[in-house]
């Protein structure tokens, strides 16, 4: 048996929603970067971009488990004193996008590839987002948080 490549006109990028309304944060990062890199698919090359786009819903309804809330996510912008660091508690509050991004990004692999397969995630605060025009399936996520129960 041979091995299967997928030429350029095989890969297809289909559109994903998935709604984070209590919804674990690294059970939704692993799943959105799962279908981000296209392992879904049965044509999956992991030198290939086969990845979908991913739209996340309701992003400040996620749900942290443990002692998240006391810890500090950090970036650093390069230039001298650039180093940022704000607690998840504020993030969640200001700017839980940011919270997802970087944890999908953790989850996806080091190299070319994931930059363009991280240009493909959508995060939207709210319940509404731009993308109905492309119909994106709905990605349900079974497990939620047992707080949220």
């Amino acid at each position: 048996m041979k091995t299967f490549t997928p030429k350029p006109a095989d890969l297809t990028h289909d559109w994903y929603i998935i709604d984070a309304t209590d919804v674990v944060l690294g059970r939704l990062a692993s799943q959105a970067a799962i279908l981000l890199r296209g392992k879904n698919k049965p044509t999956y090359a992991p030198h290939a971009d086969s990845g979908n786009h991913v739209i996340i819903i309701n992003a400040d309804k996620i749900a942290l488990t443990g002692n998240k809330m006391g810890k500090e996510l950090y970036m650093h912008s390069g230039r001298p004193g650039g180093l940022r660091r704000d607690s998840y508690a504020e993030l969640l509050e200001k700017n839980p996008e940011r919270i997802i991004r970087s944890a999908i990004k953790g989850m996806l692999p080091k190299n070319r590839l994931a930059k363009v397969q991280l240009g493909r995630l959508r995060i939207f605060r709210g319940a509404e987002h731009p993308h109905t025009a492309q119909q994106p399936q709905v990605f349900e996520i079974a497990q939620v948080s047992q707080q949220a129960k």
